[in-house]
């Protein structure tokens, strides 16, 4: 199969598709390789490597889609990518569809095979390529938000930490998934005073044994959020229903319950958004103020750490790229049952129930 690696060309996304390794490993396969023209730069990956792994190196995006048979990427694509993708061409990367109607729309027009990284799912529910983001966005989140918390930057002055003789940081972490985990992990090692909420009493029962003794489980309501909201310095959100959009844990009017210059960090923003007021910023202009409540809303976290995030994405991307190329996609979804509900949609149909919920689309399984 000939597979292409287009350089990202969203704002502030430096990840790359795959690391020379994973290119090596397509290539000792038997499959072609075609790599954009310094698409590996901003994860500290140069053409040479790629050239050593064994890709050929093409100067234009055009050309590397009009190659390929099979497209992975790091983000969903846009707008000048959408006339580029063709019937029956596989696009393997994060999509979020559930709340990008027009980018659904373009891929449904295109034909092509839309296998998204974030509904890959395990016979236990683990979602395999969504995890290893999550836990660098989890982590990067706690780190967010205390920077967040400087006077200088528009929050309360506090020092996520404290010191001795001098409380630290509250930190409420909405979640316990693998995101929520993480940020609260960090936090903690930080010496955050930390709480962490999910409606998983299992789960709750599990992190409760596991997290340092410095974090708090909490059962998720409404009535404990609130409550909570006035008492602590920075919010995680950390919300995820496979594929589908996120419920709003913090509403517009929940913001004056807490004090001012209070950090939301809204890791699902991908998805939507797990506070009311939660927009999609960047990294070149990741916060804004609403009733003094400061909200870090960057759509593509990870970002920042590109060269530790295009390592761990390829670790647990390529066994599935491997076997897309390697049998063709639906011999590769027969086989794989997590790889099967990846497929988001498929010859103009929508094929992700969640997705068709969300703009009351027609759902059709895919019949293989």
């Amino acid at each position: 199969m000939k597979v292409g690696i287009p350089k990202e060309i969203k704002q502030g996304e430096s990840r790359v598709g795959m690391t020379p390794a994973g290119v090596a490993e397509l290539v000792k396969h038997g499959h072609t390789v075609f790599v954009q023209h310094t698409a590996g730069d901003g994860s500290g990956f140069p053409d040479a490597e790629y050239v050593a792994a064994g890709a050929q190196i093409l100067p234009a995006m055009e050309e590397v889609y009009a190659a390929s048979d099979m497209i992975v990427k790091v983000k969903e694509p846009i707008a000048p990518e959408y006339p580029l993708i063709r019937k029956g061409q596989i696009v393997f990367t994060y999509f979020h569809f559930a709340c990008e109607r027009e980018l659904t729309d373009a891929m449904l027009q295109s034909g092509a095979v839309c296998i998204a990284y974030e509904t890959v799912q395990k016979a236990d529910r683990s979602l395999p390529l969504l995890i290893p983001m999550s836990e660098v966005a989890g982590r990067m989140a706690t780190l967010n938000g205390a920077y967040y918390l400087q006077k200088t930057k528009g929050g309360k002055g506090k020092l996520i930490s404290g010191v001795p003789g001098v409380e630290p940081a509250r930190v409420l972490v909405l979640g316990g998934g693998t995101v929520g985990e993480a940020a609260a992990r960090m936090a903690a090692g930080l010496g955050a005073d930390v709480l962490i909420a999910d409606i998983n009493l299992p789960r709750l029962r599990q992190l409760g044994m596991e997290l340092p003794p410095n974090v708090h489980t909490i059962y998720s309501t409404e009535h404990n959020i609130r409550k909570l909201l006035p008492t602590v310095d920075v919010v995680v959100g950390s919300v995820l229903i496979p594929g589908a959009k996120c419920p709003h844990l913090i509403t517009r009017d929940m913001l004056k319950l807490m004090e001012p210059g209070t950090v939301l960090v809204d890791v699902a923003i991908d998805q939507g958004g797990c506070f009311e007021t939660s927009r999609p910023t960047t990294h070149e202009d990741p916060v804004y103020t609403i009733d003094g409540i400061v909200h870090y809303c960057v759509a593509n976290i990870p970002g920042a750490v590109s060269h530790t995030s295009t390592l761990a994405l390829t670790n647990a991307t390529l066994r599935y790229a491997l076997a897309l190329a390697d049998k063709g996609w639906q011999q590769a979804c027969r086989d794989d049952r997590s790889l099967y509900l990846g497929l988001n949609v498929v010859d103009g149909k929508v094929t992700f129930k969640a997705v068709a919920e969300a703009f009351g689309l027609k759902y059709e399984a895919v019949e293989l």
